[in-house]
């Protein structure tokens, strides 16, 4: 498989890639080093704006602007004016905890994670955010939240505890959590799962973090195909081009050694690669 890195930006934590179909653009943030990054793959074109904190998603609203989530909360973003205006603190009583993924059902609801900033404590919590307000969505508090991803129906969201290695999947029902299953492990040595995404057969991509590539599961659990790819912490995986069959992959830099680095140049950079399927067409948030 051709594996291609489109943007070797050397990102410390990349992270949340989403293909924005009116901008006909890949946008993601690096977290740990705070910015949001948009990548136009017909002109090679890159743009980045700085973010004034961590910064663990983006995504499009149907105002015509994005929502990010930040360590302070969540905010709407212009990227004319690079202004980010506080719309929901939802863990303003949680200072050490940061959001670290979401995703847009499609009911244009956003569902997001967050996690312990220090990755000890048992203090993420996964939300739901609507027109209404934001929500906590009743799961388990664990110590890092990946994910959400629905499956195509929306009837089925994946997400992941990503230090316990496993990711389970939730039957939502109205905007409601009705009852969630273990879904598949990762065996140790193997990584530690970090952004799921579903394809349009319904199956999950799972990036993996000191797993050197992607996984792809059946609906039913199976392990179906494994992607490997030059660096070690491989984070997320989106769709994106015309037809949504190019799969784009952030990376990260963070937790290596001088060596590993050294051995990994292209540590941190955009990948993008022929999935050998389609992806989801994205929504836009309905806030």
């Amino acid at each position: 498989m051709s594996m291609t890195a489109v943007w070797e930006l050397g990102a410390t934590l990349g992270e949340g890639p989403v293909w924005v179909a009116r901008d006909a653009a890949l946008w993601f943030v690096d977290i740990k080093a705070p910015a949001i990054h948009r990548f136009t793959p017909a002109t090679g074109e890159t743009r980045s704006w700085p973010a004034p904190a961590q910064v663990g998603w983006v995504l499009p609203s149907a105002r015509g602007d994005m929502i990010a989530g930040l360590q302070t909360g969540i905010c709407r973003f212009d990227p004319v004016t690079g202004l980010f205006t506080p719309i929901a603190a939802p863990e303003a009583h949680l200072p050490t905890n940061r959001l670290n993924d979401a995703t847009v059902a499609s009911d244009g609801a956003i569902w997001c994670g967050s996690m312990d900033d220090g990755e000890e404590a048992d203090t993420g919590r996964f939300y739901r955010m609507d027109g209404a307000g934001c929500l906590d969505a009743g799961l388990p508090p664990i110590c890092i939240t990946n994910g959400p991803a629905f499956s195509p129906d929306g009837t089925v969201m994946y997400h992941n505890d990503t230090l316990g290695r496993r990711l389970w999947a939730s039957d939502v029902v109205d905007g409601r959590i009705t009852a969630t299953r273990l879904f598949a492990t990762i065996e140790d040595g193997a990584g530690y799962p970090d952004g799921p995404t579903v394809d349009a057969e319904g199956c999950v991509w799972v990036g993996l973090f000191c797993g050197w590539g992607v996984r792809r599961y059946a609906p039913d659990g199976r392990l179906l195909t494994t992607v490997s790819l030059p660096v070690a912490n491989v984070t997320k995986v989106a769709f994106g081009g015309p037809d949504l069959r190019t799969a784009y992959a952030t990376t990260a830099a963070k937790g290596l050694t001088a060596e590993e680095r050294a051995a990994q140049p292209l540590a941190g950079a955009l990948f993008a690669f022929d999935a050998g399927v389609a992806g989801l067409a994205g929504t836009l948030a309905n806030i």
